[in-house]
């Protein structure tokens, strides 16, 4: 296989893969009014890539274009070199369009509405490459009225695969023609012709500057259509520009170039398409941008709700995370003098209790005693269950009244209305339905709550009571020990063996013990005041990074899923029709385009 065969294999290929990544996006489905009427503009697109790809071998549609009285009928009367439509002589315009065929050609493969045509068969050597249609003036009336020639030739369009447009001296410039020729020059090759050289200048320089903007136009022929005929006639061979249009549109118009070129207007084609597509999503994405916005906001007003509520929660029960922190320390700290005493401080209460026991004097007080003991620790653990339970009750109803659901709703309809997401807005739900789409995602948000609290007390009770602190807290502690046993030792050992006046005591007496008791009593609660302070911070840090922390997570997906969803995969379509505008574009640009025709920019 020739390399240029594998080449137009491959060129071919893409073009396949293209439509038919066009064809998964028109069978998608979207809520987003602008996104359908992108997908029935590509709909009806696909209709025409399979009339062309049908086309492919047959003769190419060519079509005249221009204004009233540029000598169009003329020009085809020509090029066919024999007179088979009216000219402007014999009247005003041409009203229904002619197609002028090779009587050997199918015209049921073109795909053109032929009772809409004045068929002419005519046996002319250039038929056999085209078919030549002479199209209404679009200039002839003000609007696009049923049967008026502006309709007829928007229909007929369509089906052209080059445009002949034909324009004279007086008519060049004429801003209604521009603006039709504008619509139909999506999808066709272009051929300018200027006619009427028999009497009019050449303005095909002017006339090139003008097209220049919006056109590529490689070559203006400038032709006298009416000599061109008689020399037919005569059996002359005309000459000048007419000789290499009609030489373009015979020898060099074989089967390679007619792919070519009918390639070139899918690809054209395909490639408005889309660029208009994107056109009108842009122009509606910002309306999904705020509506995102209004999610957004609405998502962190139910944050900071959430937030505030579980804060609430966690500082109403901090005494009782305060005890797990230090049951925490101290299970970590194992057996020293400082961690004896904050068991005693974590447990003074029961110890107090217990010590009434001492008070009892019978039976019967010894197990009224048990149960108030009893009822205290069963009260205890109640505690800390509630406190668990409250941060779920938290979780469950989000902190939030129902009028604050029901106004963040009507909010953002108003938004969902100007997105053009209507099929959306329509559904809007209850309030007890925004309370079960709150419950549905309730784990998400909490997850086990008392798990997620006992990892707080450990990560806590590990970074607040490392090995440097629990040196300093436990020497500060032995310091004062240490003094009172240096002094009830140098008092038992030192001054009552060496004292020099045994008249005076050498023992210390029993005010100093109870001086020291005291005095390590404060010192002890001191320090314990302190070390639970240093605590107490990185605990409260702590419970306001976790009541963020859930309440984050639970408002990360919001109460309005669905919407969310919906914005979502709108800049997923918008992502695949710009992928899609640029694989076009690249294909279209590595497409040549015979060099001797015009086309839109």
């Amino acid at each position: 296989m020739a390399d240029s065969e594998l080449a137009q294999l491959e060129l071919f290929a893409e073009i396949d893969e293209l439509v038919r990544r066009l064809r998964d996006f028109v069978d998608a489905e979207s809520a987003w009014e602008p996104l359908g009427h992108c997908r029935a503009i590509l709909r009806r697109l696909l209709g025409r890539v399979e009339t062309l790809r049908i086309r492919l071998e047959a003769p190419l549609v060519v079509a005249t274009f221009g204004g009233t009285g540029v000598g169009k009928s003329s020009l085809v009367n020509a090029l066919v070199s024999r007179e088979c439509t009216r000219t402007g002589r014999e009247r005003p315009t041409t009203t229904l369009p002619v197609l002028i065929a090779h009587p050997e050609t199918n015209l049921d493969s073109f795909g053109l509405p032929l009772s809409e045509f004045e068929l002419v068969r005519i046996d002319s050597p250039i038929l056999r490459d085209i078919v030549v249609v002479d199209c209404p003036d679009p200039d002839t009336s003000e609007g696009e009225s049923a049967g008026s020639n502006l309709a007829r030739l928007r229909k007929m369009l369509p089906h052209c695969d080059v445009l002949l447009f034909v324009s004279t001296q007086q008519k060049y410039r004429s801003a209604r023609v521009c603006d039709e020729l504008q619509q139909a020059a999506e999808g066709c090759r272009l051929l300018f012709v200027q006619t009427h050289a028999d009497r009019d200048s050449d303005i095909r320089e002017d006339w090139r500057r003008q097209l220049a903007e919006k056109y590529a136009v490689p070559d203006v022929f400038f032709v006298d259509s009416v000599r061109a005929l008689q020399d037919q006639q005569v059996g002359r061979r005309p000459s000048g520009d007419f000789a290499r249009l009609q030489d373009l549109l015979t020898s060099r118009i074989a089967s390679s170039q007619r792919i070519q070129v009918r390639r070139a207007n899918l690809l054209d084609l395909i490639h408005t398409a889309i660029a208009h597509c994107c056109e009108h999503v842009a122009a509606n994405l910002p309306a999904i941008e705020k509506l995102e916005a209004a999610l957004e906001t609405q998502r962190q007003r139910l944050h900071d709700a959430m937030t505030a509520r579980l804060r609430d929660e966690l500082v109403a029960s901090q005494g009782l995370w305060e005890r797990r922190l230090l049951a925490a320390v101290t299970e970590r700290w194992g057996v020293s003098p400082f961690s004896s005493i904050l068991r005693v401080y974590s447990g003074l209460g029961n110890l107090i209790a217990s010590a009434t026991l001492w008070r009892a004097r019978s039976s019967v007080q010894m197990a009224l005693i048990g149960v108030v003991q009893g009822t205290r620790w069963l009260s205890s653990k109640q505690q800390e269950r509630e406190a668990e339970s409250s941060l779920q009750r938290a979780a469950s109803s989000l902190g939030l009244e129902d009028e604050l659901l029901r106004e963040s709703q009507l909010v953002l309809s108003g938004f969902l209305r100007d997105a053009k997401l209507t099929t959306l807005s329509s559904n809007s739900k209850t309030v007890q339905e925004l309370r079960q789409e709150a419950a549905r995602v309730e784990g998400q948000f909490l997850g086990d709550a008392g798990q997620r609290i006992d990892g707080m007390v450990e990560d806590v009770a590990k970074r607040r009571s490392g090995k440097l602190i629990r040196a300093w807290y436990e020497t500060l502690l032995l310091s004062f020990i240490g003094f009172v046993l240096y002094r009830v030792l140098k008092s038992f050992f030192y001054d009552s063996m060496f004292a020099e006046d045994l008249r005076h005591d050498p023992y210390l007496s029993g005010a100093f013990y109870i001086n020291a008791g005291v005095i390590f009593v404060l010192w002890s609660m001191l320090l314990v005041m302190m070390f639970t302070r240093r605590l107490r911070r990185g605990l409260q840090r702590q419970v306001d990074q976790l009541a963020a922390d859930l309440a984050r997570q639970r408002i990360s997906q919001g109460l309005f899923p669905a919407w969310e969803e919906a914005c979502r995969d709108i800049h997923l379509h918008c992502e695949t029709l710009d992928v899609l505008a640029e694989n076009t574009s690249s294909v279209r640009e590595r497409i040549a385009t015979p060099a001797q025709f015009g086309a839109a920019r």
